[in-house]
């Protein structure tokens, strides 16, 4: 497992699909600084309260098995009696990441590059137990995962709020997991929401001003009430060190990815089957707009439920079943989070005029995710 990067013209961004590594990187990970306004006494009661509920994760991956060609110059060296320098068989990798408890019989939540070929799994409690994780589902395109740890005693667990309630400026708390530190409590505030950081379709990150470091990936973003907003998983950053500007899966999807895993292991997402492309700024301006907004259809894909709909090519989206898509990813994400074979209307412009159509959405291809 290693971490991954993504990168911009002129700049590089550590996207820190953080977690503690496997092999020979780094993954990145994340947790808030200092916040503005303290409550009165510090954060000590609201850590106190839910720490108990935040694990540790330790990864394992098999060492991968001596190639073909490794093979080849062992047998030219037995023939011949050459010394022929042989690379070495890896050895096993591990890594680190954190997580959170969200139900009182072991059901886990942490990011999807912490356990992604992951060989084996274990979970460390903040009272120092440790028990082996199986992998109920992991999603790559919220970078989200859902673990299950087995036990006969009642867990400590800690509860979703609401990231959609959230604003910028308010208070921010990380615990998480921090180079193998362990417990490590960071605050700081919400530096902005709906962030794009070009990771995945569904971008919707929570910005934060946390000093994010290897280990916290997959750890909560706590608000000031003790309730989980968010579940760290990135940062930008020229040299792979926290630079302040962190990111968080909102709550909000993460609670229906994880209730999504949690029923069978696997994601299903709505799907429409168009390619679409942003609104130009000349089109706007003869529309009347300000700025662009809306989806464009570049494509409709043959026998697909936006071809079975009516859909053209040059249709702009505005709408999706009552949702405004004012910028081109808010219908990926709209879509998606819609149920297949479900009924939506959609809200059009062709050639200037405005139409709802009806279509029945289908099953997102596995492929395809």
């Amino acid at each position: 497992m290693t971490s991954t990067i993504i990168s911009k013209p002129r700049k590089t961004l550590t996207a820190a699909l953080m977690a503690a590594t496997i092999a020979t990187g780094g993954a990145i990970s994340l947790s808030p600084s200092t916040a503005l306004a303290v409550p009165a006494g510090g954060y000590a009661d609201l850590v106190e309260t839910v720490t108990p509920s935040v694990v540790f994760i330790e990864v394992t991956q098999k060492a991968l098995p001596v190639s073909a060609e490794s093979k080849l110059l062992q047998q030219f060296q037995n023939r011949y009696g050459l010394q022929v320098p042989v690379p070495p068989q890896a050895a096993p990798r591990t890594g680190l990441g954190s997580g959170f408890i969200i139900s009182a019989d072991g059901d886990i939540v942490t990011n999807h590059h912490v356990v992604a070929d992951a060989d084996e799994v274990k979970v460390k409690m903040a009272d120092g137990r440790s028990f082996t994780a199986t992998v109920v589902g992991s999603d790559s395109l919220t970078d989200i995962a859902l673990l299950r740890i087995e036990t006969d005693e009642e867990l400590p667990v800690v509860k979703f709020g609401s990231s959609e309630e959230i604003r910028v400026g308010d208070e921010a708390i990380a615990i998480g997991n921090p180079f193998g530190l362990g417990g490590t409590v960071t605050t700081g505030i919400i530096s902005a929401k709906s962030r794009d950081i070009k990771s995945g379709p569904f971008d919707n990150y929570i910005q934060t001003d946390a000093a994010i470091n290897r280990g916290n990936s997959g750890g909560p973003l706590f608000n000031a009430d003790g309730e989980v907003i968010g579940v760290n998983t990135a940062i930008f950053s020229p040299d792979g060190g926290s630079v302040g500007i962190g990111f968080a899966v909102p709550a909000d999807m993460v609670k229906t990815i994880v209730a999504d895993l949690s029923a069978d292991g696997t994601i299903d997402r709505g799907w429409l089957g168009v390619q679409i492309r942003p609104m130009s700024d000349e089109v706007a301006a003869v529309l009347g707009y300000d700025a662009p907004k809306g989806a464009v259809i570049e494509a409709v894909q043959a026998d697909s439920p936006a071809d079975k709909a009516g859909f053209k090519a040059g249709d702009i989206v505005m709408s999706f079943a009552g949702t405004e898509i004012e910028t081109l990813r808010d219908l990926p994400r709209a879509v998606a989070g819609a149920e297949p074979e479900s009924k939506q209307t959609v809200t059009v412009l062709r050639k200037g005029r405005e139409l709802e159509l009806e279509v029945t959405l289908g099953h997102l291809p596995k492929q395809d995710a």
